[in-house]
């Protein structure tokens, strides 16, 4: 088996140390070559490359953002031969990997890899699509992206994502950076539309995210098997902020109401459009201002392997 293992080595939780181990493990698996990321879009380059290669393996040693790159130029010739991926967390949520079951302690979670890898254990998931770039977790446009374009800064600055630090912000964000009395984005889904929206959130999967080992789940009811679920909030006010935090800590499905809160579940496709150019988030990562943006669900468009055995051979 031919593979490619990418790491990224300013991701929160991995080492030089941890690296090697994990790579004198896998190598015991898969004739393995390593590339190192060294800039933003990098991994868009190192999966498209793999394709081109034919390599029956992609895998990550990095958090959700390496990953989208990867897979983003796995899928970036969908008529041409797409490696499986395989990804070990080491970044500070992991989203993707826990959805998986993977531990999320880099060397257990090389270790399942391993047996997955053995027993040929693989299951053909769904991606999102957010205009012409792929996402294996969730997407956000408003509040949410917001947020992580606040904690991009402070990371540029070299503060750490701690959730302490992703909890500060989100109130900062929340209660002293947004514009709560004028909502700027609108959605339509068929014949369903959704004026006047604050803050978007689109899962892929469940959860949306993690607070430190919490799950943050607004669309519980998310899967990599169907289309994808929607969190809308129309208001932004303090009682309708304390109703959504205890709903997604909850995950619950309870809360909803049509004037403040809106889910969408399963859905094929859908428009966000802004009336003013708002930050995108993909997997974690900004992707840019947009005015509007298509999502879109794309079915079994990934083979991956999976850190559970609940789930039948792809190839069965």
């Amino acid at each position: 088996m031919r593979g490619l293992l990418v790491v990224n080595p300013r991701a929160t939780s991995t080492s030089a140390r941890v690296t090697d181990v994990i790579v004198t493990a896998l190598s015991s698996q898969v004739d393995l070559q390593i590339t190192m990321t060294t800039h933003r879009g990098h991994g868009i380059e190192l999966g498209a490359n793999a394709a081109l290669q034919n390599l029956d393996v992609v895998i990550t040693l990095s958090g959700d953002g390496i990953i989208n790159e990867v897979v983003n130029g796995m899928l970036s010739n969908r008529a041409g031969h797409a490696p499986r991926l395989a990804t070990i967390p080491g970044g500070s949520g992991n989203v993707f990997a826990r959805s998986l079951g993977l531990p999320v302690d880099s060397v257990e979670a090389t270790g399942a890899i391993i047996e997955a890898l053995r027993a040929d254990r693989t299951r053909c998931i769904g991606v999102g699509q957010a205009n012409d770039r792929y996402f294996v977790a969730n997407a956000g446009i408003g509040l949410d992206a917001q947020i992580i374009a606040a904690m991009e800064g402070q990371r540029a600055r070299g503060k750490s994502a701690t959730p302490a630090r992703y909890v500060r912000t989100t109130l900062s964000q929340y209660l002293l950076h947004a514009d709560r009395r004028h909502p700027q984005l609108d959605l339509r889904a068929g014949d369903i539309w959704l004026p006047q929206i604050f803050s978007a959130v689109v899962q892929n999967t469940s959860p949306w995210t993690y607070l430190g080992s919490w799950p943050i789940d607004p669309c519980p009811q998310a899967s990599f098997d169907l289309g994808l679920d929607v969190f809308a909030l129309r208001k932004l006010r303090l009682q309708t902020g304390i109703r959504a935090g205890r709903r997604m800590l909850a995950h619950s499905t309870s809360g909803s109401t049509k004037d403040s809160i809106l889910v969408l579940h399963d859905q094929p496709t859908f428009v966000i459009s802004a009336r003013q150019p708002m930050p995108l988030q993909v997997d974690g990562d900004l992707d840019g201002l947009t005015s509007s943006v298509t999502f879109t669900s794309i079915p079994q468009a990934l083979t991956v392997y999976d850190g559970s055995t609940n789930f039948a051979n792809h190839d069965n």
